[in-house]
């Protein structure tokens, strides 16, 4: 359970859950209405806190910079949808869903902010458990959290126009972008085979025949007559060429792989944000209502 008096060490502080496991930042804490009590707190969770979510305080503690909670991260971040910033109070009907999905008993908890001394009922009609639950302490600056002192949460509290000042808090929307990463297609190789037209040019030898004739001479004519005089002859002579012959072998030549190579480039994100604005007007007095003087009515 955590006190009014520990409200600045929570705000804008961690929440662990089950396991230890970081759930969020506490952004606001909304306290009972007739009691005064811390009844709720709404977490920041998600990418960059996208999302506030809503854990009831009662099963709290605060443990030095942090706050602990018995509810997982899953559990907390799927908690019924409710806008945190909806001018500081829960309704009834919000209040009552957020019981029901914590399983805490409506009626024990009624009964409980109805005891003596518990600051009994300041709005009639019986508005629910813990009464509208709740003026929002803190809020999106954190005010209170900031101080972390007695007493800061009420000027938190001034400082949201819940009570009466002086001043208007003005508030606008913040963008925040992220990335994420997809699958944004595939690439795979495929080796196929191809038959194309190869042309070389090679020198290719063959033989002719050709006659040769001479004359009888000293030197010869041993062997010119050393057969008979007249007679039928043949002698035979064996031609020779060279013709082209391919084959083919398979060479590596290369070798090919795919890599992902990643490139950084500049995308522009458009979005529309909220800003409230604050104008001073002003109301004229006529002469005739001044001249009456301050006793007419």
């Amino acid at each position: 359970m955590i006190s009014r008096e520990q409200i600045g060490n929570v705000l804008d502080r961690p929440v662990l859950g089950e396991g230890g496991k970081k759930i969020g930042e506490v952004k606001h804490v909304y306290v009972d209405d007739a009691t005064g009590r811390p009844e709720w707190m709404s977490v920041k969770t998600g990418m960059f806190g996208s999302s506030e979510s809503f854990v009831p305080i009662r099963d709290a503690t605060v443990v030095e910079d942090h706050t602990e909670v018995p509810y997982s991260k899953g559990t907390v971040k799927d908690a019924p949808r409710v806008d945190a910033d909806g001018g500081g109070h829960l309704s009834v009907d919000e209040e009552h869903q957020l019981y029901e999905y914590y399983g805490i008993d409506w009626d024990a908890s009624w009964s409980r902010a109805n005891q003596p001394g518990e600051g009994g009922w300041a709005h009639g009609g019986g508005t629910g458990a813990a009464g509208a639950a709740g003026t929002a302490e803190g809020g999106t600056t954190g005010a209170a959290g900031a101080a972390g002192a007695p007493g800061t949460a009420d000027a938190a509290m001034r400082a949201r126009g819940d009570r009466d000042d002086d001043a208007m808090t003005r508030s606008e929307e913040r963008m925040h972008v992220g990335v994420e990463r997809r699958e944004s297609g595939r690439a795979r190789l495929r080796k196929y085979v191809v038959t194309e037209e190869v042309e070389r040019t090679v020198p290719v030898r063959h033989e002719e025949v050709r006659v040769e004739r001479e004359p009888i001479t000293d030197a010869n004519r041993g062997a010119a007559m050393s057969g008979p005089d007249i007679a039928e002859a043949e002698h035979e002579v064996v031609l020779h060429e060279e013709r082209p012959v391919t084959e083919t072998e398979a060479v590596p030549v290369e070798r090919v792989r795919l890599t992902a190579e990643e490139r950084t480039e500049q995308e522009t994100v458009h979005g529309t944000v909220r800003k409230e604005r604050i104008e001073a007007e002003a109301e004229e007095i006529d002469d005739a209502r001044q001249d009456q003087g301050p006793g007419h009515r």
